[in-house]
């Protein structure tokens, strides 16, 4: 699994995380509950694999072990304590990591927030885990929300949510998501100008071809 090139992850990040779902629907979508608990943020990285249950230790360890850029994916195997907050968001920010995913709680929100890092969990708790499990950095797959992910897998996330996909899956994905963005945009200005939606879609046709029966695909004309 060829890693993603500095140029095509910059390409991603540039994306909104449903932009590149509408160009590959086949992409692992981790359980919505785990959320982003810092607003207006994106991420795109490597995913760098952490089991924590109901420990922090290991994701502390962790923030310090995994390479700039990477994002920290971490189980807590339905723990039901904190085992992340404002300490490892700041380690990790300071190292250039992308950011932190958590199936499982986190803590210090407000600090988070301060921050910009970008972390998502499950919610948020007061209570921190212990601090007794020497494991760091994993290095095989975690389940993520009820998908699995690997190191190397490149983890996405923005205020919608989380997408899991390969390195090879995204790079099919670029030119795709992009002209959806293209397109978007287009139909937004022409809005904006007093046009309708349907003036920017094949919607009447679409629904036509649907109530008869036959195959057919909503798509912009822009």
């Amino acid at each position: 699994m060829e890693p993603l090139t500095a140029a095509e992850l910059g390409r991603v990040r540039a994306l909104a995380t449903s932009s590149l779902c509408d160009a590959d629907k086949t992409f692992l979508l981790p359980d919505p509950a785990i959320r982003a608990m810092v607003p207006d943020v994106r991420m795109a990285g490597p995913a760098v694999t952490v089991v924590a249950p109901d420990d922090h230790l290991p994701v502390l360890l962790a923030a310090g072990e995994a390479p700039p850029g990477s994002v920290l994916v971490v189980t807590t195997l339905r723990g039901a304590r904190a085992v992340a907050g404002e300490l490892v968001a700041a380690e990790a920010k300071r190292r250039g990591l992308a950011g932190v995913v958590i199936d499982g709680y986190c803590r210090d929100v407000a600090g988070l927030r301060r921050l910009g890092l970008p972390v998502y969990a499950r919610g948020s708790t007061p209570a921190s885990g212990s601090a007794r499990d020497p494991r760091g950095v994993d290095e095989g797959p975690v389940a993520l929300g009820g998908v699995p992910v690997r190191p190397g897998d490149v983890v996405l996330g923005d205020d919608d949510g989380l997408a899991v996909a390969t390195p090879d899956q995204l790079r099919a994905a670029l030119a795709g998501a992009e002209e959806v963005e293209r397109a978007e945009a287009a139909v937004l200005a022409g809005m904006g100008e007093g046009r309708s939606l349907a003036d920017h879609t094949t919607i009447v046709e679409h629904r036509a071809a649907r109530a008869a029966g036959r195959d057919s695909s909503l798509a912009f004309t822009v």
